[in-house]
């Protein structure tokens, strides 16, 4: 289970590189996790000009919830921009991504699996 945790301050928690530093320029604050069981709440951060090529199409064993918080991101396999404002979620196995941020993107992303 994630741990109980009363209001914080978010910016109290470091920037860490995402997805092990494989995409330059994409951070997050990791800000709840339960490691154990794959769960966890972040927000990734793009800078701009960020391209999430070199670490392909994601494909994930767990629920996703994204919502853009500042910015947008162009997904290039769909071809479309998301702005600030937008909202996803995928269930395990979607596909989703790559995606490239010209001008930077902040989003608050959920993650949780779903026991039958």
């Amino acid at each position: 289970m994630k741990p109980e945790r009363e209001f914080f301050l978010v910016t109290d928690v470091p920037w860490t590189p995402a997805l092990g530093g494989v995409v330059p320029g994409l951070y997050e604050r990791i800000i709840a996790a339960d490691p154990e069981a794959g769960v966890a709440t972040r927000i990734l951060r793009f800078d701009p000009g960020t391209d999430t090529t070199p670490a392909g199409v994601q494909i994930h064993a767990f629920w996703e919830e994204v919502y853009i918080l500042a910015g947008s991101l162009q997904d290039l396999t769909l071809k479309q921009t998301f702005r600030m404002g937008a909202y996803a979620c995928r269930p395990p196995g979607m596909p989703h991504g790559p995606w490239l941020a010209p001008q930077g993107c902040t989003t608050f992303e959920v993650r949780y699996v779903v026991k039958p």
